[in-house]
């Protein structure tokens, strides 16, 4: 690790762990367990504190609902010890795509590959 990306991680928050927090989980986080995704899960050696330390972008939506479920105490156990059931109408978790390529665009918007033609309005013109 260079320089530069010890400056960056020691006051900036979106450049993964800060020091602090490097040093805070060192001294007082428990290993739960990871996702998928490579996100590290800890809790405080006394239970009370749940955190999560993000592989590569800080994006809350990257942590599927099972591990969100345990970080906001919905449940105790995570689920690497109780592995929540799923239905089978569920779909996968996606993380957040606003701000992408891949993000909702409805019919008839200009962002779309084939914008739909609408005539249900007459476009206004001066005269």
């Amino acid at each position: 690790m260079g320089l530069l990306d010890t400056l960056a991680r020691a006051v900036t928050w979106w450049n993964g762990q800060t020091i602090g927090t490097q040093i805070f989980t060192a001294r007082h986080g428990v290993k739960v367990g990871e996702d998928e995704q490579g996100n590290v899960f800890y809790q405080s050696r006394d239970g009370k504190k749940r955190w999560v330390i993000y592989n590569g972008e800080t994006e809350a939506s990257r942590v599927t609902p099972d591990w969100h479920g345990w970080l906001h105490h919905t449940w105790d156990a995570p689920p690497t010890e109780r592995p929540v059931k799923h239905r089978a109408w569920e779909k996968p978790h996606r993380e957040n795509m606003t701000g992408t390529l891949a993000a909702y665009a409805p019919p008839g918007s200009i962002r779309r590959a084939d914008p739909v033609e609408t005539k249900d309005y007459e476009a206004w013109t001066p005269e």
